[in-house]
Formats: structure tokens, C-alpha cells, sequence
């Protein structure tokens, strides 16, 4: 009597390449700031209208940059357009973009009204770039009315923009990391943590340190929450109660370099709520360590979803090189960040509060 055993392994390249976990990470952070921006700009409280201005600078870096990312995703623009030509409703990629342009839309006509009362201010200071500001201002009235407007159009946008990337990966059956309906949320949550992360980073850059204590604590809640959905996410794979997150944990048990992955994920999650906790009047680790995080969390999910066999034994490692789609990508996309951090900081005075 003979008995055969098959072992299978398909080798395959990573098809979501980084470009995807940068894309994810700025557009979930872009959302997250605009969130933080309404308290000062929409509602008028007086402990948020600085920070709230920041919060407005972190959405539009990252608004701005999110989309090069994903249109270099799609290798080129040809890919995107074909979404409006062709139409697949059933798809929630196809949804997306509907989406984007709707938040992208209501973003920049939300951060036009909100700062078109400092724009006529710089307009009447007589520089070299006064009749550019007059225009831009168009008259500088400060709109209560049309700012909600324009927030709730944007907040709209931005709240199917977190449900589309959640839900577009979440439904990827074959990928046992991704299909968890816990993954939106660890995905909301991560993006709230990481624009709270980013807009204390340009308080600091800004020497504006007074919100220290405010975004801390909203910082502290944000990490609570990741921490609970990541834990309820093990305790659903060692139970047994998600099939897919059981999966996932037989094949991580017998890699190491999953057994550190995982347990540095926790131990920066902790830390980052020990830093929000201890270091109330902080900013700048913090800052540092829920961006991290936020970024972690993405390419975890991305690059090492797809290291995970979806077929037999065999693990397929990603590894970085530098090509335009990976180490060169992401430092590209740095610099992209950065440099329109410094256009919208060259033009606009975002470290003193708007005057009417």
C-alpha cells in the first residue's frame, strides 16, 4: 500500500505593491485630519481653533498626495479612467472612484472657505503676491453657513472613503489577514491614531505646544481602541470563532519574523499609549510612534497578507528594493509630502489663527 503526499507552493509576486499601503495611509490620514478640523473650524471652540488649523494642513498633505500614490498603483492613468468608462457597480474598488473625488471635492472647497478671511488679510499687507491672494480670496468673508456646507459635503466623502478601503479589502476571501470584519475598524481606528499623530506633528514644527495635552488624550482613546480590536482579532483566531483569522494564525505559527512582526504591532501600540498617558504635554514622540503605527498596521495587512500562502505550504517573503515601486516609491512619496508641506506653508501662515 502506497500513500502520496502533495505538497504544494506556488510562487507569486506581491500584487498590492507599497504604493497601495501609502495610498491607504494618507488618504485614512487625510480623513481622520479633516475630522479634527471641524471642533475649531466649524464649531467655533476656542481650545480646538488652533489645533483645528493644523489638523486642516495635515488633510490637504496628505489629501493631495494620496492620489499620485494610487494612480501609480494602477501603473498608469489609463487604469483609473477606465472606472468611469466601464463601470463595475458590484465592485467596491469601482465604488472608490465615486468616492474620492467627492471627499477630494468637498476638502478643497471646505479649506478654501475656511481660509479665505486670512487670505484677505494677506491681501491687503501690499507684498508681491497680494492680487493673487485678493482673487483667491474673493472677497474674504468669513461664511459660517457655507463652511458647514462644504464640511458636511467633505465629511460625507470622507466617510465613504473609509468604508470603501475597509470593505474593498475586507472581502478578499482568499486572503485569510484580510477577510475579517474587524479590519474597517482596525483601519478607522488606525487612521484616526495617525491623523491625531500627524497634527502634532506640525504643532510641534509650528512651536505651537498649548494642544499637547488635548491631542494626547484623544491619542490615548484611539490607541485603547486599536489595542481592543487587536486583541479581539487573536482571540478570534485561538478560539476558532473566525475561520479566517484561525487560518491566518496556522500560518504565521511557524515564522518567526511573523512572532516579532506580531509582537513589536503590540508592544508600539502600548508604547505609543504609554507616551499619550505619560507624556501629556509631548508632541513630538507620540506624534512619531501613531504614525507608526497607522503605517504598520497598513503594510502588515498589505505585504505580509500576501506573504501568507493562499494555497498550500509555501510562504512568498517580500523584500524591498530600490525600484520605483518599493524603497524609491516610498521615499518619492516622502518627498512629495514634504514638498507640498512646504507650498502650503510658503503661501499661508498656519502657525497664528485666522482673523477676519
Amino acid at each position: 500500500m502506497y500513500t502520496s503526499v502533495e505538497v504544494l507552493g506556488f510562487a507569486r509576486e506581491a500584487s498590492w505593491l507599497p504604493w497601495a499601503v501609502q495610498y491607504f495611509f494618507l488618504i485614512g490620514i487625510s480623513v481622520a485630519a479633516f475630522s479634527l478640523s471641524l471642533p475649531g473650524l466649524v464649531w467655533r471652540l476656542p481650545e480646538w481653533r488652533g489645533v483645528s488649523r493644523r489638523a486642516l494642513l495635515a488633510a490637504l498633505v496628505c489629501g493631495l498626495a494620496a492620489p499620485v500614490a494610487l494612480l501609480a498603483d494602477l501603473h498608469q492613468p489609463g487604469r483609473f479612467l477606465n472606472f468611469y468608462l466601464h463601470p463595475n457597480l458590484g465592485s467596491w474598488m469601482a465604488w472608490g472612484s465615486f468616492f474620492i473625488p467627492l471627499y477630494l471635492l468637498g476638502l478643497g472647497l471646505y479649506a478654501w472657505l475656511c481660509l479665505r478671511p486670512q487670505l484677505a488679510v494677506l491681501a491687503g499687507r501690499g507684498d508681491k503676491l497680494a492680487a493673487a491672494y485678493r482673487v483667491l480670496a474673493y472677497g474674504g468673508h468669513d461664511n459660517p453657513g457655507a463652511i458647514r456646507a462644504a464640511a458636511v459635503l467633505a465629511g460625507i466623502g470622507g466617510v465613504l472613503v473609509m468604508l470603501y478601503t475597509g470593505m474593498e479589502v475586507m472581502v478578499v476571501q482568499a486572503r485569510p489577514l484580510w477577510h475579517s470584519p474587524l479590519l474597517p475598524l482596525l483601519f478607522l481606528m488606525t487612521a484616526l491614531t495617525g491623523g491625531i499623530g500627524l497634527t502634532s506633528l506640525f504643532e510641534a514644527l509650528t512651536g505651537q505646544r498649548a494642544a499637547a495635552p488635548l491631542l494626547n488624550r484623544w491619542l490615548e482613546r484611539g490607541q485603547w481602541a486599536t489595542l481592543l480590536l487587536l486583541a479581539a482579532w487573536l482571540g478570534l483566531g485561538v478560539s476558532g470563532l473566525s475561520a479566517s483569522a484561525a487560518d491566518a494564525l496556522a500560518a504565521m505559527q511557524a515564522s518567526f519574523g511573523w512572532l516579532v512582526t506580531g509582537a513589536w504591532l503590540f508592544a508600539s501600540s502600548l508604547l505609543t499609549l504609554w507616551l499619550a498617558r505619560s507624556r501629556r504635554d509631548s508632541l513630538l514622540l507620540p506624534a512619531l510612534f501613531a504614525l507608526h503605527g497607522a503605517w504598520l498596521v497598513r503594510w502588515v495587512v498589505f505585504i505580509g497578507g500576501q506573504n501568507l500562502p493562499k494555497m498550500g505550504s509555501a510562504s512568498h517573503a517580500y523584500f524591498l528594493t530600490l525600484t520605483p515601486d518599493s524603497l524609491l516609491g516610498i521615499i518619492g512619496m516622502a518627498g512629495l509630502c514634504l514638498t507640498i508641506y512646504i507650498a502650503l506653508t510658503s503661501v499661508i501662515p498656519w502657525d497664528e489663527p485666522a482673523e477676519a
